[in-house]
């Protein structure tokens, strides 16, 4: 505990915030929902046993919450992307860049000069700058195309629709046609996560919202872990490479970041 005396560690992050915002949990006093944890000891922390509203839901490794299939509830109404949608014309002078951080939510931003062919400007595996894109899904729209770094895709294309706040399908590549075969993986799937090479490709479905699976956390989990070492094995050195990714549409978190409606400076709280 780094020297903190443990139960000053365990106040500050269960009992203040429930008094601070008068929850009516949390401080199992009399009269309040048994929601607890049992631990084998305050140096491991190994949960032995879960108990939520005063009855066991966890033991022994084992979780006893019956499993519920639910209605599949979600809103996805755009077509497939092309390929040509992803240009970006050659433009005169340095634009800004997304620089991805490890395990922060927060970006830095630079100005740089992208590579570019044939008068469109593409990504730059030499230089670690490559095009990241967010899709609208709730509506047929022309597709928002920047430049991130720090993702260091080789042969390969990420997308999610865990994107945040809006949800949108938002995608990295060095490749434009990768990055279109990774998005219309979660077009035809409503949702999910996907990673393309040249010749395989990992994908996984989100079909509640396109945020949520149906399946057991445990097949999810695995194949979370599946994609992610995937993607890994692409060149990115990101420690989770799905989590950063989720991010970079959430504009109000500094420096710089991405929407379906373009580059944001966070900071000016404006679009380039």
């Amino acid at each position: 505990m780094l020297g903190y005396d443990i139960f000053d560690v365990l106040s500050i992050a269960c009992i203040n915030p429930v008094k601070h915002y008068n929850l009516p949990v949390g401080c199992l006093q009399e009269g309040a929902l048994a929601d607890f944890i049992i631990i084998n000891n305050i140096e491991e922390w190994e949960v032995t046993h879960t108990y939520s509203n005063g009855k066991l839901v966890y033991h022994d490794g084992k979780v006893d919450i019956p499993f519920k299939k639910t209605d599949i509830i979600n809103n996805f109404n755009c077509l497939p992307v092309v390929e040509n949608a992803l240009k970006v014309p050659y433009v005169i002078g340095d634009i800004p860049v997304i620089k991805a951080i490890d395990g922060s939510l927060i970006t830095e931003k630079f100005l740089a000069s992208p590579k570019s062919e044939d008068g469109f400007l593409v990504s730059d595996t030499d230089r670690d700058i490559l095009k990241i894109c967010v899709v609208n899904r709730y509506k047929n729209s022309p597709p928002a195309v920047g430049f991130i770094k720090n993702f260091n895709l080789k042969g390969c294309a990420i997308a999610s629709t865990v994107a945040h706040d809006s949800h949108n399908i938002i995608a990295v590549g060095d490749d434009d046609s990768l990055i279109v075969k990774a998005i219309n993986l979660l077009i035809a799937s409503q949702g999910g996560l996907s990673a393309v090479t040249y010749d395989d490709f990992q994908h996984i479905s989100l079909p509640l919202a396109g945020l949520m699976s149906a399946q057991s956390v445990e097949e999810i989990g695995h194949q979370y872990s599946k994609i992610s070492e995937f993607v890994r094995s692409q060149g990115c050195r990101l420690t989770a490479p799905y989590m950063t990714l989720s991010f970079m549409a959430l504009l109000v978190i500094p420096k710089i970041k991405i929407s379906d409606l373009g580059m944001f400076d966070a900071e000016k709280f404006a679009f380039y």
